[in-house]
């Protein structure tokens, strides 16, 4: 049993450091920027969808 979990780590390891190709910092930054702005965009989508809704909701519930 033990081996088989050595030769697991081992073949992990090999694949990480050999197999995957690793973003560069450029990369990487660029794809969380783009993130954060889908991010940005879907928050302002929900707010605009919400601030709908309660107004729709005051015309038919008024306090």
């Amino acid at each position: 049993m033990f081996k088989k979990i050595g030769k697991l780590c081992k073949e992990s390891y090999n694949e990480l450091v050999h197999k995957v190709s690793w973003p560069t910092s450029k990369e990487l930054t660029s794809s969380a920027i783009v993130v954060l702005q889908a991010s940005l965009l879907m928050a302002l989508v929900v707010f605009c969808m919400d601030q709908v809704f309660q107004l729709v909701m005051e015309f038919f519930y008024p306090h």
